[in-house]
């Protein structure tokens, strides 16, 4: 076992580098040299100050150490950026394996990011476990050990379309989407699943961040009779083209994958902007238990969460379930995360055989600057 481990360590060094990446990133961590008499947890997120998931991840711990953590032993996050060259998701989730020893990995990050982190896990046999990455393709590389607790994009295509086409019976939908990774794959989730549906295919615009690129796009939305949009990006998608689609035409009904609630930083959720969307819901605000996470995240942290820490939340005190189960063993934690059932503040969580949490999406709308279910999903 010690001679499998040395010689995975030195294939993964010379495949991904060494260098001050791991350096500087050890500095995110509160304790590197916590007592061994401690149960490590490795958490990997964008940058340093994408603060909404390490705060939902410290919560969920502060409450299980709380609680007597396990069999007297207390649980310890240990946090990894992916902020510098690409790469580093590699590098940082290799120190986190071998280095401070952790027994799952968690990820809060984009799709490309999530990818590398999973070939960490695959090469070195440690659950995973994404908390934002929605990218159908993480799923699809039958890892036995990779597990989501966000629904991914196939999920959230088949809730709008439901939505859009089946229950409002609307029939012109088109597409804003952005160039980045997530955002590509989403909409070709959507067009994919609309197809195997027997939906004809929306129309597709690109957002480049161009005023006259998106008037262009405008006049084609008004000359074509579009009656909904779906949005697929960051917050900035949203607040940027909104107010221009709100102002041109009133009638407009107007949707959004989960993307474009991606506000890793500490602040509360600008729920103005979206006012009148419909969007993906995460679920923490519609039950007694979201109210009373909202109430102890804002206590502690001084923001509202949003589904960044919500999510991040919920998928730590998975894995402390797991462990709970089965102790703070990787081959046994991979075995029991298949047949875990937690009820967390989004929801019922359990996983299928690829990893892919199990359960229907719901929806929410903006309504007087706050979120209303529509369909409580999960």
């Amino acid at each position: 076992m010690i001679q499998f481990r040395l010689l995975s360590l030195v294939g993964l060094l010379m495949a991904f580098g060494t260098g001050p990446a791991i350096i500087k990133a050890q500095t995110l961590n509160q304790s590197v040299s916590s007592p061994t008499t401690t149960i490590k947890i490795g958490l990997v997120i964008p940058d340093p100050e994408a603060l909404a998931a390490k705060h939902g991840a410290e919560l969920a711990i502060r409450e299980a150490n709380r609680k007597g953590g396990y069999e007297g032993r207390q649980f310890h996050l240990v946090i990894r950026s992916t902020e510098g060259p690409w790469g580093t998701g590699s590098k940082v989730s290799v120190n986190l394996v071998f280095d401070e020893e952790v027994v799952a990995l968690m990820g809060s990050l984009d799709g490309r990011n999530a990818h590398l982190v999973e070939q960490v896990a695959t090469k070195t046999r440690i659950a995973m476990l994404s908390a934002w990455a929605t990218d159908i393709t993480l799923s699809q590389a039958f890892i036995p050990w990779y597990f989501r607790c966000v629904p991914n994009d196939d999920q959230q295509a088949i809730a709008l379309i439901q939505e859009i086409y089946k229950k409002r019976k609307i029939t012109n939908v088109a597409i804003i989407g952005t160039e980045d990774y997530d955002s590509r794959f989403a909409v070709r989730s959507f067009i994919q699943t609309a197809d195997s549906m027997k939906i004809a295919a929306p129309g597709q615009f690109l957002y480049r961040s161009s005023a006259r690129d998106f008037q262009m796009a405008l006049s084609e939305i008004d000359q074509n009779d579009i009656e909904a949009i779906v949005l697929f990006g960051k917050p900035s998608l949203a607040s940027d083209i909104l107010p221009m689609l709100q102002q041109r035409n009133k009638d407009l009904s107007i949707f959004g994958s989960l993307s474009i609630m991606d506000d890793q930083k500490a602040s509360s959720p600008d729920w103005s902007i979206l006012e009148d969307i419909i969007i993906i819901s995460s679920g923490q605000w519609f039950t007694e238990k979201g109210i009373a996470f909202q109430k102890e995240f804002q206590k502690v942290y001084g923001y509202q969460p949003g589904p960044v820490a919500a999510y991040a939340f919920d998928g730590i005190n998975v894995i402390i379930e797991v462990i709970k189960n089965a102790g703070p063993d990787r081959d046994k934690i991979i075995d029991a995360f298949s047949t875990v059932n937690y009820s967390g503040i989004t929801g019922e969580i359990q996983f299928d055989k690829n990893g892919n949490r199990i359960g229907k999406v719901g929806l929410m709308k903006i309504s007087n600057g706050k979120p209303l279910v529509i369909d409580q999903g999960y």
